[in-house]
């Protein structure tokens, strides 16, 4: 509860109380003062109500900002260890394929003129 729910609440009760003893005393002004009192701590209360909301929202806002930044942090913590992963990996199959051709240079070449064959044939127009 916040003062403006506070002091909306006492100034409603005030004014019922102004109301009543306007009416009890026959005096019109002071029953049209409490009226007033009335709607004003009312008017008061609610907007102390919707404040109390409004912070509350707001609140709840910078809570789930921080968890979704706490997240994207550990997402790209992940994406940046599976593309170290992925590097290492793809030097380490490297070396083995310049081991492999190294070792094997007849076969190696068969192959690729192979592959060059085939190129060439799957891109003629004539075929």
């Amino acid at each position: 509860m916040n003062r403006d729910q506070i002091r909306g609440a006492s100034r409603h009760v005030k004014g019922r109380a102004q109301s009543t003893l306007g009416g009890i005393t026959g005096d019109p002004a002071r029953q049209v003062r409490g009226a007033v009192n009335q709607v004003a701590g009312g008017a008061q209360y609610a907007y102390g109500r919707a404040r109390d909301r409004a912070e509350d929202l707001a609140e709840d806002g910078r809570d789930l900002a921080h968890a979704a930044y706490e997240r994207a942090d550990g997402l790209i913590d992940d994406g940046r260890h599976l593309a170290r992963e992925a590097r290492r990996r793809g030097e380490v199959y490297g070396r083995q394929a310049v081991r492999y051709a190294d070792g094997n240079r007849t076969s190696t070449l068969l192959g690729l003129a192979a592959l060059a064959f085939a190129a060439g044939w799957l891109t003629r127009r004539g075929r």
